[in-house]
This record gives C-alpha cells, structure tokens and sequence, in this order.
C-alpha cells in the first residue's frame, strides 16, 4: 500500500519580507515545510541558517525538513534541533560514509535522510538506504531554486523505491526540484512519496490551492501505479 502523497513547500521560493505570513497561508494544505540551508561551499549558494528556523517555528506545527547543503552539517546537528528542525537531510556526496552522522542525528532526536545528486549513482546510497528516514532524489542540481526538472532521476526514484518496498522499510521517498503540475504525476508513479515544491507553490497567485491542487494530481497519479 503507497503512503499518501504529501506536499512539502520550499520556502527558498517564499516572499522573505513576510514569511511568516507566506509559511501560516500554505500550512493547512501541506504536510512538511522544506527548508534549504547551504553554506556556501557545498553549492555556491547561501541561503537560511538556524536564526531564521528559529524565528519561523512559533509559525507553523508543519515538520521542518531542513536540506542541508554543507560541507559540515555534523557540527549543526544540536544547534538545528535546538531552532526546532525535525529532520535533516544530507548529501552523500558531502559524507559518502553517513553511519556516524546518521547516529549523532538520532541521538539529537533528529530523523535523517540522505540526498543523492542527479550524478550520483542510486548505488552510491544503497548500503545506507536502511538509516534513513527519508531519501530526497535531487530531480536538479543543488543550489538555486527555478531549475527545470531532469526526467532521468526518475529511474533512481524508481530503484529506491523498489529496494524500500522488497524490505518493507518505512524510508520516505522525497523529490526535489522542477515539481510542479507537469512533473508531479511523473514523480509519483515512479515512486515518490514526499515532494517538495517552490516556485510552483510561493509563486502562485494562491499558495494553498497550488499546494492542494499537486497534491490532487499526485494522488491521482498513485491510482495508476508504480
């Protein structure tokens, strides 16, 4: 039986002079809240840090699912949770070896997922793929928001979601990048579960119909199978 299809709103693509605001209007039609935060390094990019998480959580009871693109996420972990993260996510091509960040995550009370790069090999994550909560496929590269989806990743949605489902693990299936109308059923029959959009959400003339209406089609999409 597939989970419900859940819509994860990327507030790299929220208006920041009222965020708090953008993040309160898409709540009641979401499920998670996807919170990028890059250093600068890993992607050449800076975006949120934990004084923003912080200021947000009073907002909003969403999971804050917070993508981290960083060359050091393992020295965030505490601070992270203490702003009121939920769950981290991070790169296997920045911890190709991810057992011990994956345990200091636990012992946070973080849950922990893994990403994997449109480059990136499912290969590359499958001895891990039984740490993880989740496993967010990159469907663009890392870094900006606005990109154009890349369809190939859909045959690594489509090998982890096989591996996750001859184990019966629990692991959610996430998806990130170029989610909109066009892509979303797409990416559900291939084997998502979790899907982050942006601009296709924030960019809206309203946020949470836009979020509503992904995940109609995403739920419909689950009728026809994997």
């Amino acid at each position: 039986m597939r989970k419900a299809a859940r819509i994860a709103p990327s507030i790299l693509a929220a208006d920041f002079s009222k965020l708090g605001e953008e993040i309160a209007a898409v709540a009641g039609a979401s499920d998670w809240l996807h919170i990028d935060v890059m250093d600068g390094h890993f992607v050449p990019n800076i975006s949120l840090g934990i004084p923003v998480i912080r200021s947000i959580r009073p907002v909003t009871d969403l999971v804050f699912d917070c993508h981290l693109m960083m060359t050091n996420p393992d020295a965030y972990l505490a601070p992270l949770k203490k702003a009121g993260a939920d769950l981290v996510t991070v790169h296997i091509e920045a911890f190709p070896d991810p057992v011990a960040i994956a345990a200091q995550a636990r012992d946070e009370g973080l849950g922990f997922g893994l990403v994997v790069n449109p480059p990136t090999p499912f290969a590359a994550i499958e001895p891990f793929v039984e740490l993880c909560d989740v496993v967010l496929v990159m469907s663009v590269q890392p870094g900006f928001g606005g990109q154009s989806f890349i369809p190939s990743v859909l045959d690594k949605v489509a090998a982890t979601r096989k591996f996750v489902d001859l184990r019966a693990l629990p692991t959610d299936i996430q998806i990130d990048g170029g989610i909109g109308i066009d892509t979303i059923g797409a990416a559900r029959r291939a084997g998502a579960d979790v899907f982050v959009a942006g601009s296709a959400v924030f960019g809206a003339e309203d946020s949470a119909a836009a979020a509503r209406e992904l995940r109609r089609i995403a739920e419909e999409a689950t009728d026809d199978g994997p």
